[in-house]
This record gives structure tokens, C-alpha cells and sequence, in this order.
């Protein structure tokens, strides 16, 4: 008989070759009952730990009531709830919400409304943003061309405008902002008018472009340009949101509030959901019947997500992100003059990359070969970034001192092997 893993798409890139059994807390368990230390949490969704208790509860309890409720025909009670415990964590300004199932399908319901709401065609990007996979995310997307290759012509209207990354530049980080906002004005002038650029979405820590955070004078550029010239602000919080980086959502740590936000991964924990937020006055603007979905909001995931914001709240997840997060920053940034292949440690919270350098392949092999290492210890670790040169540490928010600090001794044991 036939394994059945050969009749899976090849399409999917995978990072083991782990048969999951089980999964709990921060850890993973196989077929063959070793265990892992999931530090990928499923690319940021587990946020409060793998099948964490009140979770799986609250999913087992909905499935005996309804599995399904379409939006369009029912109000159903896990939704509802959902919003109430959303409203207690977003800026009072944002108060009406569009619920998905993915974080791609997020995105692409607020460029929608952002076009609705203005009547304008374009949007801006930035440089390594990830925004999804779908033809109309992927057009947005630009921190690989893996991601596009292939599949041109892509949805036009959309103009990229350069991302402060000062440790790619090579510049200090005033230099660098001045410069982002300077050719941001210029893009303005030579390529999209703002009388027909509806709105302008960041990543507020970049994901797959690198683990970038931008700089606070940065944001607070862009919200100025865009209420000077009636662009609608979109934060993509997909892999930011829910705590991961030491606040609830990422663009707290710049003190702007955006016209729309984007939400997904951390928000139930696992189940798809995903969902948008924004202020009435401009979700007036969508013309009803032009949006929708079959699953958007579907009552299994709500009831999650709102048992997930509830553990967040009780168990401090917030709070522990921001401190595990300072704990792991100080130990890379100590690390870090050990290794000279080690060009940078950036982050926010439990957001944190780090990013190597040197060869012809900009460090990518180190980071490849350190990420191997570490799982060879079963650490599980993902890479990121333009040249796949930046190693991301995206634990679950549940960790604790003791979890993280053996991991550290993992992953400096892997850099020694990789720089043997």
C-alpha cells in the first residue's frame, strides 16, 4: 500500500517530516512518541499553547449546539460574544467588524472596503511585506518572489514604497526614516496620485520580509500622510496581533490607531478565523451583498476565539510575552558577539529574528544549517526573510523561564556546530 504522504501536493514546502500525534503547551509529540519544542507555533497561530484546556473546551461545548451558522442567515451567540470581548481590547474608534476565515482572506476584505469607502482604485505597500497567497494578497506582497513567481500578471494598482529596514541599508535609523518617508512623498507625486490611492497597509512588525519592526517616527509619518490626503491606514496584524509582540496588537508600540485593522493566527488559536475591524462610518460605505463567504465567522471558531481572548486576559499571556520576549532579546543580543555570522537581533515581544550574514548567499546557509541543528535537538525553529537569512523565534506566549532558557542552550549549541 501506498504511504499518503506521496498523494500530498508537492506545493507544500515542509519544514520536518513529523507525523503530529499530540500536541500540549509549547510541545508537540510524534508517532514515535519523541517529543518537540514547537518555537513555530504554527507559524504564530498557537499563541496560547498547543489544545490549551479552556480552548478545546469551549470547542468541544459549541460542537454539541451548532457547527455551522451562516452569517447572512443567522445571529449566532459565539460571534456576538467575540465582539464584546474585541471591543474590551481595541481602540474604541474601531467598532465594527468583518469576520473571515483566513488571514489572506482579511487582507483582501480591507483593501475591498478601503476601495469602497474612498472610491479610489490604488493602494501602496511596503517593501517585504507578506500579506497572503491569493492573487489579489499576493499583488501585495513583496518580501520573496517565491510568492509571485509564476503567476503574472498580478492585480494592478498597487505601488511599493520602501520599508525601514535600517540594518539593510546600512544607514542609522533617522537616516533611514527620513529617506522611507521622503520616497514615500515622491511615490505620491510620480505614480499614484492621492486623489486615487484609497490606502496604504503595513505590516506593523514586518513577518516573512524578516521580523522587522518599523520605527515609531516611521508610523507616525505614515498617519500623517495619510490623513493630509484622505488615505485610509490598514494594519496587517495577522502574525503581529494577539499579544505576540508584548502588546495586544503591534501598532501600540507607535502610538497611532489605524483606519482598518487585520486580524488572524493568534486570534482562536488555532481554529480559522480571521476577521477585520473598522469605524461605522467607513463600513457604511460597503455596499451590501459585495462582500461575503460561506464560513466567514464560523460558530466553532468564534467560540474559540472568544475563549482564547479570555485565557489571554487571565493567565497574563500579554504581560509574559513582554517579559519572555525582553529575556530572550538580552540573550541573543549576549550571544551575538560570539558569532561574527550574526548581523543582527531585532524585535518585539515573543517577534524576535535574528538575522546572519556573509557568502555569496548573504548567510542564508548558516541560518539553514543552524535551524537544522536545533532540530536535530528537537528544536523547532523557522527561517524568513528576502534571502531566507533571518531565523524567527515565535514561541508560544505560555513559555516560561525555564523552557526558554534551555532552548537558548539548543540554539548556541547549533551555532557552534553551524560555525565549526
Amino acid at each position: 500500500m501506498s504511504d499518503p504522504k506521496d498523494h500530498l501536493s508537492p506545493v507544500w514546502k515542509h519544514y520536518t517530516n513529523i507525523v503530529i500525534d499530540h500536541a500540549e503547551g509549547i510541545y508537540v509529540y510524534g508517532k514515535d512518541g519523541q517529543r518537540w519544542v514547537d518555537f513555530t507555533s504554527g507559524i504564530g497561530v498557537t499563541n496560547t499553547g498547543h489544545c490549551h484546556p479552556k480552548v478545546v473546551e469551549a470547542i468541544r461545548e459549541q460542537a454539541g449546539k451548532v457547527l455551522h451558522a451562516q452569517a447572512n442567515i443567522y445571529y449566532h451567540e459565539p460571534m456576538l460574544a467575540l465582539v464584546e470581548q474585541l471591543q474590551q481590547i481595541v481602540p474604541s474608534s474601531l467598532d465594527t467588524y468583518f469576520f473571515s476565515n483566513s488571514g489572506a482572506e482579511a487582507v483582501e476584505a480591507s483593501i475591498k472596503l478601503a476601495r469602497h469607502a474612498t472610491r479610489r482604485p490604488s493602494v501602496i505597500v511596503f517593501n517585504g511585506s507578506f500579506h497572503g497567497r491569493t492573487v489579489g494578497t499576493m499583488s501585495l506582497t513583496t518580501s520573496s518572489t517565491i510568492y509571485r513567481t509564476g503567476y503574472q500578471p498580478l492585480m494592478p494598482g498597487v505601488f511599493v514604497a520602501p520599508f525601514p529596514y535600517a540594518y539593510y541599508y546600512g544607514w542609522d535609523e533617522d537616516t533611514t526614516i527620513d529617506f522611507c518617508l521622503r520616497e514615500l512623498r515622491h511615490l505620491l507625486a510620480t505614480q499614484t496620485a492621492p486623489k486615487e490611492t484609497a490606502a496604504m497597509i503595513i505590516e506593523s512588525v514586518l513577518g516573512e520580509g524578516g521580523y522587522v519592526p518599523p520605527p515609531a517616527r516611521f508610523m507616525q509619518g505614515l498617519r500623517e500622510i495619510c490623513d493630509e490626503h484622505g488615505i485610509l491606514l490598514i494594519s496587517d496584524e495577522v502574525q503581529s496581533g494577539f499579544g505576540r509582540t508584548g502588546k495586544m496588537f503591534g501598532f501600540e508600540h507607535v502610538d497611532i490607531v489605524p483606519d482598518i485593522m487585520v486580524m488572524a493566527k493568534g486570534l482562536a488559536s488555532g481554529m480559522p478565523l480571521s476577521g477585520i475591524v473598522s469605524r461605522r462610518e467607513l463600513m457604511d460605505q460597503w455596499e451590501p451583498g459585495t462582500h461575503g463567504g460561506t464560513y466567514g465567522g464560523n460558530a466553532i471558531a468564534c467560540a474559540a476565539g472568544v475563549a482564547t481572548l479570555k485565557v489571554m486576559k487571565e493567565e497574563k499571556l500579554v504581560e509574559n510575552s513582554a517579559q519572555m520576549g525582553d529575556r530572550l532579546m538580552s540573550a541573543l543580543e549576549e550571544i551575538m558577539p560570539r558569532y561574527k555570522t550574526i548581523g543582527d537581533v531585532r524585535g518585539r515581544g515573543l517577534m524576535v529574528g535574528i538575522e546572519f550574514k556573509g557568502g555569496e548567499d548573504k548567510g542564508k546557509s548558516t541560518a539553514v544549517a543552524v535551524q537544522k541543528a536545533c532540530m536535530d535537538q528537537n528544536l523547532l525553529l523557522l527561517t524568513c526573510g528576502p534571502y531566507g537569512n533571518v531565523i524567527r523565534w515565535i514561541p508560544p506566549l505560555v513559555v516560561n523561564e525555564g523552557q526558554l532558557d534551555e532552548s537558548l542552550q539548543v540554539f548556541e549549541k547549533a551555532l557552534q556546530k553551524a560555525n565549526a
